[in-house]
């Protein structure tokens, strides 16, 4: 029998083994401990000789389910999770990355990460090169020169540009770095690093896995080797993932092909749509002709994601009276969820960053972030034709 399609396995893959009392759904399994009638047991499973679970830091069976999950879905050897998405990302860099170390990224990367590498990665004496992004030749010369560590976003947060995977993985192994790709943007629907020569895959599975807006996570998926190394320095740090939160993550997984499918389709006709709209500078989407990476994303997506941006004339002037009139989507920060969602980069994406800072990573103050959800594209269509047409005369004037 072939093997099963990503829509399939999205709904059946890695919860047989989890399921109880002839349940149809993995339980949730509340208990911070387990507990061994038989000493010899119960040391074989804490030093890792036999499979169980001891103490809910470490491991347990509705979190289990999920990293089983999220390891097929991207076709890794090992997974592993972590109490949010940021977790994933510092417990990964942490583990990787000492003092003395280097680090090449790209300067076009979620604001929260961007911190870690200008703020606390110097703190601790590692080198930290970000190159532009889409330069590969800044980024390979800079992997020529020696590094531990090379880390891509792509599509990268909130401008979603695009990094060549295959590329830059095949010149970071040259270089002796671990190479680790976020692909909270992409979702194992539209993209497998992992295929394309990525050692590591990082997901915020608040975002598209859940699919819900209601469950923190992170993943971490990739060869057994690494993702145990990730595991040890969580299970001691303690950025734990909550069984609950597996439970909502792994519920909303199972219709992860469903909403992305819409929501690529959904993403690419609003952004199409904002292309026509004279108050709109500039539309930020992959799909479209005119992005710098369509030709990349064509070759390693099978969908160019549900995630787009676009700036406006006017800046945040413009921004300030035109989201509130937006009936359906929520203004918050968050995204991937089935409700479309929509912010500026400075209130989002970017909030922990000073306007001079995302001036320099070429995220302007009148840059809105898109995250398109599964409601019916022609009343999103209309939505914001109809938010667009309520600006205020003078707004648009001065635009």
């Amino acid at each position: 029998m072939k093997q099963p399609n990503i829509g399939t396995q999205s709904i059946w893959a890695g919860e047989n083994d989890y399921l109880a009392f002839g349940a149809t759904q993995v339980p949730v399994v509340h208990s911070v401990s387990f507990g061994y009638d038989d000493m010899d047991d119960w040391y074989d499973v804490a030093v890792g000789q036999k499979e169980g679970h001891i103490y809910g830091r470490n491991t347990n069976p509705t979190v289990q389910a999920f990293e089983e999950k999220i390891k097929i879905l991207e076709g890794a050897e090992s997974a592993t999770s972590f109490s949010t998405g940021m977790a994933a990302i510092s417990n990964t860099l942490s583990t990787f990355l000492f003092p003395g170390d280097r680090i090449v990224s790209i300067k076009d990367t979620y604001g929260g990460t961007n911190k870690i590498f200008t703020e606390f990665l110097p703190k601790q004496q590692v080198e930290v090169m970000l190159c532009e992004t889409g330069d590969h030749e800044a980024v390979e010369a800079e992997l020529a020169k020696g590094c531990q560590v090379l880390y891509l976003e792509t599509p990268t947060n909130p401008t979603v540009k695009i990094t060549d995977i295959k590329r830059l993985a095949k010149a970071g192994k040259e270089s002796g770095a671990i190479v680790i790709v976020d692909n909270t943007f992409a979702t194992p629907v539209n993209q497998h690093p992992l295929a394309l020569g990525a050692d590591l895959v990082i997901h915020s599975a608040t975002k598209f896995l859940g699919g819900h807006a209601d469950a923190l996570g992170g993943a971490l998926c990739g060869s057994k080797e690494l993702v145990e190394k990730v595991y040890h320095y969580r299970e001691i740090n303690g950025a734990t993932l909550d069984p609950m939160a597996a439970y909502l993550l792994l519920r909303g997984m199972k219709t992860l092909k469903l909403r992305v499918d819409k929501q690529n389709e959904n993403a690419m006709a609003v952004a199409r749509f904002l292309q026509t709209i004279d108050m709109v500078n500039e539309v930020f989407y992959p799909g479209l002709d005119s992005h710098s990476g369509h030709e990349i994303a064509k070759e390693q997506m099978s969908g160019f994601g549900g995630m787009l941006s676009f700036s406006v004339r006017g800046g945040v002037d413009t921004v300030r009276h035109l989201l509130p009139k937006l009936k359906y989507a929520n203004r918050a920060a968050n995204l991937g969820a089935v409700e479309t969602i929509v912010g500026p980069a400075r209130t989002t994406s970017h909030v922990e960053c000073t306007p001079e800072e995302r001036a320099a990573m070429g995220i302007p103050e009148g840059l809105i972030r898109y995250s398109a959800g599964i409601e019916d594209i022609e009343d999103l269509i209309a939505d914001l034709q109809q938010a667009f047409a309520a600006l205020p005369a003078d707004v648009v004037i001065k635009a």
